[in-house]
């Protein structure tokens, strides 16, 4: 299992973490509501659609630094729309619908960005995983190298 989690990307895996850490702190708050399975269902879905936008972004952004910089505005602009359009009509089938409450699918859906700010504790984990990052060497321009 350890093989299969290291072939995925490190950012990825920290960020699809944090989304899941997000959804079950979140899953104990539903248990709250009185309609414990329209809030969980949509919570859940929300969380599984914030890890379809994560894996897309990290795809289309691999996909992007391969092209020259005007192709690379232009895709990840276009997958950009793509993924906001993708969530804009999954949140309007879910309300329509009504099969799970459409504020919790939002609350799923916001995850993405609470992952991001729970860098701090999805490095801890994947740290744990994957061992100390190695870093390339910074490089350092050279003293003086505004007098040109």
């Amino acid at each position: 299992m350890k093989e299969k989690i290291t072939r995925i990307n490190r950012t990825l895996f920290e960020l699809e973490v944090g989304i899941v850490i997000f959804g079950l702190v979140c899953q104990i708050f539903a248990l709250g509501f009185k309609d414990k399975a329209g809030y969980s269902l949509g919570l859940w879905l929300g969380i599984g659609i914030a890890m379809l936008g994560a894996f897309h972004m990290w795809w289309s952004l691999d996909r992007a630094l391969e092209l020259p910089e005007k192709a690379a505005v232009k895709a990840m602009s276009t997958h950009n729309i793509l993924r906001y359009g993708f969530i804009a009509a999954a949140l309007a089938l879910i309300a329509v619908s009504g099969i799970a409450h459409p504020l919790a699918t939002f609350l799923g859906i916001m995850g993405l960005k609470a992952s991001a700010y729970m860098h701090f504790i999805t490095k801890k984990i994947s740290t744990l995983i994957y061992g100390e990052e190695i870093l390339p060497p910074l490089i350092e321009e050279p003293a003086g190298g505004q007098d040109r």
